[in-house]
This record gives structure tokens, C-alpha cells and sequence, in this order.
């Protein structure tokens, strides 16, 4: 059974994998939207890839819907979902390849941002349900979830949570942050060219 997780606490995926050894993650994100009049919503999931400073380890290691891996090929999205979220199951998902992971990665953030949210008047105070869960791609264990709770009002982007290494573990923290300026705005906080 999955261990839930509260805003700031952490996990070992490793310890939680058991004698399965933890190679393969599935990242599964997921959330309802209220409806707005006219306007579909159409939020995203990223990841990026961390080295010891806190910022990508290039521009090539920040995961989107335009750019569906990162230089190494261990990170990988699964495709976009273009509207909103009901409430049942996944809406998006990442896989992550530790084994293929360069030693430099520390942590891998994974993010939501609401697409064009700010034009379109959308915001995470619109966003209910909200949740990250963390698979074991093995056997499909669910090793960790974090239900999010609101905390967000005129925010377009969250930081969900983030795997990280800690000595020869995994480890996986809630994070729960909000940020203005949508993707853009989060993702130029670890060191992405946005242009």
C-alpha cells in the first residue's frame, strides 16, 4: 500500500521497493478542473532534471510537451492530455530510467502549469483533486502519493514533488510550491532559457 505523503515530508522509494530492485518509475499525475465558460483547460505536466546547484544540467534536461525527453533519454513523458481532468486516474505521466540517469542528477522536480492559464484567466485555485503518485514500473507497486491540497489561488504552475539521491537511495518529497508566470516562470527558477 502507498505510503501518502503530507506538504514537506519525504520518503525511500528504495526501501519502500523492497527486495524488487527500484530501476523504473512511473510518475502518474492527476486532477479535476472546474469548468470555464467557453475555455477548456489544458494543464501539462514537466520534469526537470537537477544537478547538486538546484538547476538543470542543460537546457536539453527539462521535460514538456515539446521536448517529451531529456538528453539522457532516462526522462520521458507520455504524452499530453489537451483537456482538463475528471477526476479518475492519471491525466499525465512520466517515466524516469534511474540506471540511465547521469550520476550529475540529483533530483528530478516534477510540475504541472496550466497552458496559457494566465490568458485564458485559469488558475490553481480552479484545480481540485490534484495528486502525484510514484510506481514502481516493475510490478506496479505504488510506493508514494501526495494529494494535494489547495494552497494556490492566482498561481498557473506547482511543483509537485521531486524524486532526489540521498547516498545510494531514492527518495521521493512532496512539495506542494506555486508559481506565477505559468510554465515559463517556474521553470526559468531552475536556470531553463525561456525565449
Amino acid at each position: 500500500m502507498a505510503i501518502s505523503l503530507s506538504k514537506g515530508s519525504t520518503i525511500s522509494l528504495t526501501k519502500e521497493a523492497g527486495p524488487i530492485r527500484l530501476t523504473n518509475i512511473l510518475v502518474g499525475l492527476g486532477w479535476t478542473t472546474t469548468d470555464t465558460p467557453g475555455v477548456e483547460f489544458d494543464l501539462d505536466a514537466s520534469a526537470l532534471v537537477l544537478g547538486q546547484d538546484g538547476r538543470v544540467l542543460s537546457q536539453g534536461d527539462f521535460v514538456f510537451y515539446g521536448q517529451e525527453q531529456d538528453s539522457s533519454g532516462a526522462v520521458r513523458t507520455l504524452g499530453d492530455n489537451l483537456v482538463g481532468g475528471d477526476g479518475q486516474g492519471d491525466d499525465e505521466q512520466i517515466t524516469i530510467d534511474l540506471d540511465k540517469l547521469p550520476q550529475a542528477a540529483q533530483r528530478v522536480l516534477i510540475a504541472v502549469s496550466i497552458y496559457e492559464g494566465e490568458k485564458r484567466g485559469q488558475n490553481f485555485g480552479l484545480v481540485g483533486s490534484a495528486f502525484i503518485r510514484v510506481v514502481n514500473a516493475a510490478n506496479g507497486q505504488e510506493l508514494a502519493r501526495f494529494d494535494l491540497t489547495s494552497g494556490a489561488s492566482s498561481e498557473t504552475a506547482f511543483a509537485f514533488g521531486e524524486l532526489y539521491r540521498d547516498g545510494a537511495e531514492w527518495r521521493f518529497g512532496a512539495v506542494g510550491d506555486a508559481y506565477q508566470g505559468g510554465l515559463g516562470g517556474l521553470v526559468s527558477t531552475f536556470g531553463v532559457n525561456v525565449g
